[in-house]
């Protein structure tokens, strides 16, 4: 299902990666909610790659040391991106987290595309003990008792966090040391047409 709702693209900010997209030229792109409903396919967050995720992403590839030879946990992974980049950047094993099947589905076909070796988990860790070296938290902050429970939780993870943010509101920078900027492509933007200024944290 996500190999025929999707087109294979390099990922917006990082092109080392091909990741299975939702774009303009896929017929769930102009799809209504029923028509979407119909396909299986409604609300397909997996199926973009956020600003957080591709600003974390290309700060991990280009600052390797950070993850290299160690565990990486991807939390709110969606199509993973930011666990794939990882993985290509030497991390000894890195899991993509997200409680929606379908994401960790398509973290999976994008893995295999990459031929990478990603592990997946749908189960809600956020409160449980954290069984990695390093998290990467790609544009998870976009809701406001979400971003509260989750930042709580990374807070006291007791391991280095990374954080991508495109500026949503909901995270609370307090405490947090902004390490990098880019411009990533603005949410839906597959042409690089809209950018958005997005920074990534260390926790």
């Amino acid at each position: 299902m996500i190999r025929a709702h999707t087109v294979v693209v390099p990922a917006p900010l990082v092109p080392e990666l091909r990741l299975h997209l939702l774009t303009e030229d896929c017929p769930l792109w102009r799809a209504n909610e029923a028509q979407a409903a119909a396909a299986g396919l409604v609300d397909p967050w997996w199926a973009f790659c956020w600003p957080g995720g591709q600003a974390l992403a290309r700060y991990v590839l280009d600052h390797p040391a950070t993850v290299r030879g160690k565990r990486v946990l991807d939390f709110g992974s969606g199509g993973a991106v930011e666990a794939l980049a990882a993985l290509r950047a030497g991390a000894a094993s890195a899991v993509a987290l997200d409680v929606d099947p379908f994401a960790s589905a398509a973290a999976r076909v994008n893995a295999e595309l990459n031929a990478l070796p990603l592990g997946t988990e749908t189960r809600d860790l956020i409160g449980c003990a954290i069984d990695a070296d390093v998290v990467l938290a790609g544009d998870v902050f976009y809701e406001k008792d979400l971003a509260a429970r989750a930042l709580r939780w990374l807070r006291s993870a007791g391991v280095p966090v990374l954080i991508g943010d495109p500026r949503r509101g909901f995270l609370d920078a307090g405490g947090l040391e902004r390490i990098a900027t880019y411009l990533a492509h603005a949410d839906g933007d597959t042409s690089g047409a809209a950018l958005r200024e997005t920074h990534v944290y260390r926790l």
